[in-house]
């Protein structure tokens, strides 16, 4: 989910002096939100993933005279095809998955008349193996491109969780970063970022940080779904009771 620390992962790049050749997103939105900005603008080889004609077309607009940016307007998803999308405000999300974001923070209805259809790729038709940084924000699809990837980037930003939402692949996800060898770097509000093993060793603060940050998402989950359920409450109530 966008918001507005996308410099955030940048800036603890920079921290710890790690070099990319070749750094990528999928799930870009709009152009000047995107988690990898500060990288592509300073001329690092980028690829952008993104489906919305709209989202699209302002990228195309917003780097035209960036030459080190390729640009492929697809969903990634488990196979090569069609897909039906759905757009809610700065969310888009494949319309069959049964959890996203929109779906669990927002309590978002499907609505045909939100619902586009775009082609889909597998991730592996994208990704030449050379990906060093990959930021993923699909909106409950990040599973499918981690599924299918070439590369083994040293850095991996994974939409994870986010208020009451916890990304559904999520034990898929874990198995798939211990088993090729990586390790949790930090969390903020809506991203999990894991690091190759051995890439660097992570100081006491920064230990202490993740522990407290887990707890904190722990914390704030648990308000945000007492918050919901308290709201349906009252206006079960209110209808039942009042009218």
């Amino acid at each position: 989910m966008k918001g507005g620390a996308n410099e955030q992962l940048y800036k603890h790049c920079k921290s710890k002096g790690l070099h990319f050749n070749h750094v990528c997103e999928v799930g870009v939105y709009l152009p000047e939100t995107s988690n990898i900005l500060e990288f592509t603008l300073e001329g690092v080889r980028t690829t952008l993933v993104e489906p919305d004609p709209k989202s699209v077309k302002a990228i195309h607009q917003y780097f035209r005279n960036n030459k080190n940016i390729s640009l492929f307007p697809y969903a990634v998803f488990d196979y090569n095809g069609l897909i039906e999308l759905s757009k809610r405000e700065s969310s888009t999300f494949v319309t069959c998955l049964k959890s996203s974001p929109a779906l669990v923070n927002d309590s978002y209805i499907k609505n045909k008349r939100d619902n586009f259809q775009v082609e889909c790729k597998t991730f592996d038709k994208i990704d030449d193996g050379t990906i060093d940084l990959l930021s993923i924000d699909t909106e409950g699809c990040e599973w499918y491109v981690i599924k299918n990837i070439r590369s083994r980037p040293k850095v991996i930003s994974i939409e994870t969780h986010g208020k009451s939402y916890v990304n559904s692949f999520i034990n898929e996800i874990k198995e798939w970063v211990e088993a090729n060898d990586y390790v949790i770097w930090y969390k903020d509000k809506s991203d999990s970022v894991y690091i190759r093993n051995g890439l660097f060793d992570l100081t006491a603060a920064e230990k202490l940080k993740l522990k407290t940050q887990i707890f904190s998402l722990y914390l704030a989950r648990q308000k945000y779904k007492l918050k919901k359920t308290l709201t349906r409450m009252t206006d079960f109530r209110v209808n039942n009771f009042l009218f």
